[in-house]
C-alpha cells in the first residue's frame, strides 16, 4: 500500500471526514485505498481512498473551499497547476501502525507490511 505523508494539522482533518480534498501541485493516477501518515511520525493514522483527482480552476478552488479547508486565497497558492485529489472512505486505525521511512521519500512511501 501506498502511504500519502501530511503535516499533521492537515493529516487531522483528513481522518477526522473533515477535508475530502487534498490540494496538490500534481496529477495523481492513484486510486484506491492509502495510508494516511502525520509528517515526521514515522507512523500511518489511517487510510483513505483516492477516488479523483481533479484540475482546479480560480473559481473551483473557491467553490471547493469546505471540502479542502484551505484557508489562503488561489493567488497564494504555490503550485502553477493546482489539483484536488477527491477523498472518501476514512478509516482511523486504533493505534498507528509504524513504518520504516526510506530516506528522500517526501510525499509518497510504499508502505510494507511488518513481518
Amino acid at each position: 500500500m501506498k502511504g500519502l505523508i501530511i503535516k499533521p494539522y492537515w493529516a487531522d482533518l483528513i481522518l477526522n471526514n473533515e477535508k475530502t480534498m487534498e490540494l496538490r501541485g500534481g496529477r495523481t493516477k492513484i486510486r484506491g485505498t492509502i495510508g494516511i501518515i502525520k509528517s515526521k511520525t514515522g507512523q500511518v493514522y489511517g487510510e483513505v481512498d483516492i477516488i479523483d483527482c481533479i484540475p482546479l480552476s480560480k473559481e473551483e478552488f473557491n467553490q471547493y473551499r469546505d471540502k479542502h479547508k484551505v484557508t489562503c486565497t488561489y493567488e497564494e497558492i504555490p503550485y502553477k497547476t493546482l489539483y484536488g485529489w477527491v477523498l472518501d472512505n476514512v478509516k482511523v486505525y486504533d493505534k498507528p501502525i509504524p513504518y520504516k521511512h526510506k530516506q528522500g521519500c517526501v510525499i509518497w512511501v510504499n508502505i510494507e507490511e511488518e513481518k
